[in-house]
C-alpha cells in the first residue's frame, strides 16, 4: 500500500464523481469508496500492515484523501440541488396560468333540485347499491321470472343471480322490509338497461324514485304531490295530464305528461306513478289492509333536457367542456 496507489484510487473516485448527475448514483459512489467496504476505507483498515516508519505518513495521507472525498461528495450534492432549483425557479415576470374553476354538472344540479323539492315535502333521501339481486330488482316488485314487463328492462347480468339495477325501486323494497310506516323516501341513482345509444336513449341513465306509505293514503295525495312537482319545474300555468298506464308494482298506475307543443300529440310523458300494489306490500311483510301508499319514478336526463332545451342525451356524458361550461 503506497501513496501512489492511494492517489490512483482517489483519482478514479474524482473521475467518476464528475460524470454522475443523479443523487442515487452519488450515494452509490459514496458507498463504493467511503462505505464500510469502500476502496478508500480499505486503506484505513490496513494501516496496521505497514512498517512502523511509514505508518504515520501514509495514515495522514489517507485521512486527507478521505476528507477531500467527503467534501467533494457534499459539494456535488449541493451543485445538483442548486441546478434543480435554477431549472424550476419561477419567473415572477411571466403571466400566470388562469385556473379553471369547476362547476356543478347539469345532471347533478337537476338531481339536487329535485331532491330538495321532495325533502321540503318531508321525503327522506336514501341511496342503494347499483348491483342488485334478481329478487329486489324484479321479484319483490311483482315481476316474477318470465314476466312480460321484464322485457322492457333487460339489463346486464352478473354471476350469482345478480345484475346491474334497472331502476332505483329496489330501495323501496329494502326500506319497507326494515321500517314500519309512515314512510316517505326518494331514491336517486344510476340505473342500467341494455338499450341502443341515440339522442334520447342510453344504457346508463339516472332516476329518482319515490315512495309514500301510511294509513289512508289515496290517489288524491299522489296527484297533489306530483302536480306540485310539475308546476315547480315547468311553470304554474302548465297543463298536466294523468292517463292510465301499467306497472306491475303499482295498481292503479298512471303516466304523467305535460303539455309539449313540439310533439305531434302535444304531450310529453315525464313521470310514471301509481298506488302501491298490495302484492308488493305483502312481499315486504306489511298489512295491505292497514296501509296504502303511492310510488313514482322520473328520469333526470329527461327533466334536464326539458329545463335546458337539450336535444341529445349523449351530451351529458361526453365531457365536452364547451358544452358543460354553459351551466
Amino acid at each position: 500500500m503506497t501513496k501512489e496507489k492511494i492517489n490512483q484510487i482517489y483519482q478514479e473516485f474524482r473521475s467518476k464523481l464528475s460524470s454522475v448527475q443523479e443523487n442515487k448514483k452519488i450515494e452509490q459512489l459514496k458507498i463504493d469508496f467511503l462505505g464500510k467496504k469502500g476502496k478508500i476505507t480499505h486503506f484505513l483498515k490496513n494501516i496496521g500492515t505497514l512498517a512502523e516508519e511509514n505508518r504515520r505518513e501514509v495514515g495522514k495521507f489517507i485521512n486527507e484523501i478521505k476528507t477531500k472525498s467527503e467534501q467533494a461528495i457534499n459539494e456535488k450534492f449541493q451543485d445538483l440541488k442548486k441546478g434543480i432549483f435554477e431549472r424550476e425557479k419561477i419567473d415572477i415576470h411571466l403571466t400566470g396560468k388562469k385556473n379553471q374553476i369547476g362547476q356543478t354538472h347539469p345532471l347533478i344540479g337537476v338531481r339536487d333540485e329535485v331532491l330538495r323539492f321532495f325533502n321540503q315535502m318531508g321525503f327522506v333521501t336514501v341511496a342503494g347499491p347499483e348491483i342488485e339481486t334478481d329478487y329486489y330488482n324484479f321479484q319483490a316488485l311483482n315481476m316474477a321470472e318470465g314476466h312480460p314487463a321484464r322485457d322492457g328492462q333487460d339489463s346486464f347480468y352478473l354471476k350469482g343471480n345478480h345484475l346491474l339495477r334497472t331502476q332505483t325501486s329496489p330501495m323501496q323494497i329494502r326500506v319497507m322490509e326494515e321500517n314500519q310506516p309512515p314512510l316517505a323516501i326518494v331514491s336517486p341513482g344510476r340505473v342500467f338497461r341494455r338499450d341502443t345509444l341515440d339522442a334520447t336513449h342510453s344504457f346508463c341513465f339516472h332516476q329518482v324514485e319515490g315512495l309514500l306509505l301510511d294509513k289512508e293514503v289515496n290517489f288524491c295525495h299522489l296527484k297533489a304531490v306530483l302536480t306540485s312537482f310539475c308546476r315547480k319545474f315547468f311553470g304554474k300555468e302548465l297543463k298536466i295530464r294523468f292517463r292510465p298506464d301499467y306497472f306491475p308494482f303499482t295498481e292503479p298506475s298512471c303516466e304523467i305528461a305535460i303539455q309539449y307543443p313540439e310533439r305531434n300529440d302535444g304531450w310529453l310523458e315525464i313521470l310514471g306513478a301509481g298506488m302501491i300494489n298490495p302484492l308488493v306490500l305483502q312481499n315486504c311483510g306489511l298489512d295491505y289492509k292497514k296501509y296504502s301508499g303511492f310510488a313514482f319514478g322520473l328520469g333526470l336526463e329527461r327533466i334536464a333536457m326539458l329545463i335546458y332545451d337539450i336535444k341529445d342525451i349523449r351530451l351529458f356524458y361526453e365531457n365536452n367542456f364547451s358544452f358543460l361550461k354553459q351551466f
